[in-house]
């Protein structure tokens, strides 16, 4: 199977290179991108960090890379907006930029939201040292892929002091029509010193086809940034979602991920977060659900290099029918990070006999003076809560959509922005919805 896949893609490859945008250097870039897929193929279980994920599916599925074709309407894309709201956003469809349905005119002078391939031919000395590192950088698989095929994604440059007091909206869109096609989207969010932003980086589906979201973004902070992450997943049943976050922050910095995963019948989503400068800041907030026969995977890294450096990382996780979940969070504090202050918890929430979680919390401390924490926790929902509140009037079903909401408002009442927060609670109740109940 491994190598028709890797067949498979050089051909695929050979047929759009021409295509994808980028100076020469990016070229080569990306021919050495595709030999590293070529010499390692696709992960297996017996790989450790995939052990509870088999990519079998993908690997076996003939995706077609995804080509320019009909925007989506505007109301399939102010279905995932806050409703009433003008708002600064990017539009992508099966990972090509879509500037009729985009608006970023309201951006502060000095800044700039739009298209990575428009920015890499507009302001290469900007974008070139971050996009070079990091497609250079030793990668897995999917990664490389990613490296190889993208032919777009967001990027956001704001200078020092810039301030955008309303979020930006990405919006990724896949065909998932008749033939499967795989994105493979590629963002860079540049926040430089003292400057402040949220970033809402929503995937979405417009059929019931199979396809293949491959996604790699990066975020840069400099010194004494603020900076919120928004990811919300929300694909169809037949989807699959690969993604790699990773985030880089200087010293005194705040950055905040949260990650809402909703969709897809595999979806496997890491985040590692490099804090290199003293004084950093960083929270890592997840929360998935997942229904019927998924699978969800999460692996997330948190790395303190510099001290006086905290971080949080809470995930949680609804599971029902024969849904199935991984969790593997690691806090690596190295020797020169003393005062460091890390804590971190998994909590997951099975309303089936048959929902799976595997979740593996774990910490590397090579200092001696940091408070380090971490745990995990596996339960169903509480019968005393349940019968309180069916003692006083409140049916079954309300009364098990309360206690879960509970369960999840942890991770969701700390999105700051409140239109966001409450177009993301629509969503969550109406996958709830789709999760269903136990049997």
């Amino acid at each position: 199977m491994t190598g028709a896949a890797v067949a498979h893609y050089r051909r695929g490859f050979q047929e759009i290179e021409g295509t994808l945008a980028g100076p020469d250097w990016v070229r080569k870039l990306r021919r050495d991108a595709l030999a590293r897929f070529a010499d390692t193929g696709f992960p297996t279980t017996a790989d450790e960090d995939w052990r509870y994920t088999n990519v079998a599916p993908i690997a076996s599925t003939p995706f077609r890379p995804g080509m320019p074709g009909a925007a989506p309407d505007a109301a399939t894309v102010a279905a995932f907006l806050p409703a009433g709201a003008s708002c600064a956003r990017l539009v992508f469809l099966d990972g090509h930029f879509v500037p009729s349905l985009s608006q970023a005119t309201l951006m502060p002078a000095g800044s700039f939201a739009g298209s990575l391939a428009d920015a890499l031919r507009r302001s290469p000395d900007l974008v070139e040292p971050h996009l070079r590192a990091s497609l250079d950088r030793n990668q897995g698989a999917f990664s490389a892929l990613n490296a190889a095929f993208f032919a777009d994604g967001a990027f956001l440059h704001l200078p020092r002091g810039c301030c955008l007091p309303e979020p930006i909206y990405v919006l990724h869109f896949s065909s998932n029509g008749a033939t499967p096609v795989a994105t493979h989207p590629r963002s860079l969010f540049l926040a430089g010193e003292s400057s402040h932003a949220s970033v809402a980086e929503i995937y979405a589906g417009r059929g019931a086809g199979a396809c293949l979201t491959n996604a790699v973004t990066e975020v840069v902070a400099g010194a004494n940034a603020s900076f919120e992450h928004i990811r919300i997943q929300a694909e169809g049943p037949r989807a699959f979602h690969v993604s790699s976050v990773l985030s880089r922050q200087e010293r005194d910095t705040n950055y905040a991920a949260r990650a809402f995963l909703f969709g897809a019948a595999l979806s496997r989503n890491d985040h590692w977060a490099i804090l290199d400068g003293e004084g950093a800041n960083a929270v890592l907030d997840g929360l998935y659900l997942a229904g019927g026969t998924t699978h969800v995977d999460c692996h997330t890294g948190i790395e303190h290099r510099k001290p006086n450096g905290a971080s949080r990382e809470v995930y949680k996780g609804i599971l029902a029918g024969r849904a199935a979940a991984v969790f593997h969070g690691r806090i690596h504090v190295h020797p020169g990070a003393q005062k460091t202050d890390a804590k971190q918890s998994n909590a997951n929430l099975l309303l089936s006999r048959e929902a799976v979680i595997d979740t593996k919390p774990q910490l590397e401390i090579y200092a001696n003076d940091v408070k380090c924490t971490h745990g995990a926790t596996i339960g169903r929902l509480d019968a005393d809560s349940l019968f309180y509140l069916r003692a006083r009037g409140i049916q079954a079903g309300e009364a098990r959509t309360m206690l879960i909401r509970a369960f999840a408002h942890e991770v969701t009442e700390r999105v700051r922005v409140q239109p966001a927060r409450e177009r993301l609670l629509e969503m969550f109740d109406a996958r709830l919805l789709v999760a269903g109940e136990p049997a």
